[in-house]
């Protein structure tokens, strides 16, 4: 049977193109560090498993869920919302459920825009926002995230012809892959910018409990007029490690969030009620392991910084995010550096330019591997004398 023209347009898989590599070492019977991932290497804490096993047990839990997601659940969302941001939320009309949130950012596109008309994507970003392109079958133009402002896109850069055709606009802070961070006043420019051009805003806010040296990231929600014009999606599987269990939320736009949900009512029954109810525990409960987790992400990053720094390795700390986004030394492309670490060092890493073509020059780190480990790696890459 011959595949549609729809999955025939889909953009190659950049993280299954790095797990073939990274497998292919390992059976090799190689010591791979693995630095190129993106997978919480934590467990969900125990308490939320403790959740879920109770809510599975009760034979309620075994029936449909309701198409929308469960009133706990949504109301959880809230109220973290609230707590956490000071945003007021209606639960039943500005809160979606989703299957993880990478769902809802593929869903975006083909709930809210027609054929041909345009998206803009921040580039370098997390290369399955173009999932959503191909499969809605519209077109996208990139916002080039450069270190001489921050990784924050330059709206005085977008063309005319590109404010007027957007119909949606995606952001990520903290950002994967640069580590990046954003403020409230860059948010409320782009609440501006959205309703000067009737442009929609996606905030995916994948990584926003993690935030370093004392800063919380801040959400777009936190921004006056978010609601007006856009959402903010956001999940569980970083502040919880709860990655495989595939729960988010999307929040604001009451407009928007009815596009979801009227999409995924033809799609899904919602995500197994007892999930849900575990992820309202996570939400709901005290927030010392999510506390806990920042702390030893940042611990990771300073050792991360301090090593490379020993070697010579001019870096620049990420301020949020579990990712550091390192210059590539010269004579090295992205892919070239990458593949050359994973061959003569077994340290993988993630290709700058797999994340668009303004990641070129780059490479991504996760921060994913405890402290010895990580000292390890740049221990072999400087045994390497690159840097020297």
């Amino acid at each position: 049977m011959e595949f549609s023209n729809r999955l025939k347009g889909l953009p190659a898989q950049f993280f299954a193109t790095l797990v073939q590599k990274v497998t292919a070492a390992y059976a090799e019977g190689r010591d791979v560090i693995n630095l190129g991932q993106g997978n919480p290497d934590q467990p969900t804490p125990s308490h939320i498993v403790k959740a879920l096993q109770q809510s599975s047990a009760e034979p309620n839990t075994h029936k449909y869920s309701p198409f929308r997601g469960t009133t706990e659940l949504k109301q959880a969302a809230a109220d973290f919302y609230k707590r956490e941001y000071n945003v007021d939320l209606d639960p039943e009309s500005e809160v979606a459920v989703l299957f993880g949130t990478k769902i809802g950012l593929v869903e975006l596109p083909l709930a809210l825009m027609n054929d041909k008309e345009l998206l803009l994507l921040p580039d370098p970003g997390y290369p399955d926002y173009l999932s959503g392109v191909g499969l809605a079958n519209v077109r996208h133009e990139v916002m080039p995230l450069l270190r001489e402002n921050n990784f924050l896109p330059d709206y005085d850069k977008l063309s005319s012809k590109q404010l007027e055709e957007a119909k949606l606009l995606y952001l990520n802070y903290p950002n994967n892959p640069t580590g990046a961070t954003a403020s409230k006043s860059f948010f409320e420019e782009t609440v501006k910018l959205g309703k000067e051009h009737s442009i929609g805003i996606v905030h995916d806010f994948a990584y926003g409990a993690i935030g370093f040296d004392g800063n919380k990231p801040v959400s777009f929600m936190e921004a006056d007029g978010a609601k007006d014009i856009g959402i903010e999606l956001y999940t569980l599987s970083k502040t919880y490690n709860m990655a495989g269990w595939r729960v988010g939320f999307a929040v604001g736009n009451r407009e928007i969030i009815e596009a979801i949900n009227l999409l995924q009512d033809h799609l899904f029954v919602s995500i197994f009620p007892a999930v849900q109810h575990a992820a309202a525990i996570a939400l709901s409960d005290d927030q010392a392991c999510v506390d806990a987790l920042v702390s030893l992400y940042e611990g990771r990053r300073n050792v991360l910084i301090a090593e490379c720094e020993r070697i010579g390795w001019e870096v620049a700390a990420p301020k949020g995010s579990f990712f550091a986004w390192l210059p590539v030394p010269k004579g090295f492309t992205s892919e070239v550096f990458a593949d050359f670490l994973l061959e003569k060092a077994d340290v993988a890493v993630a290709a700058g330019n797999g994340f668009g073509s303004f990641g070129e020059g780059y490479i991504r780190i996760g921060l994913l591997v405890d402290e010895e480990r990580i000292k390890e790696a740049v221990k072999r890459i400087e045994k390497l004398n690159i840097f020297s």
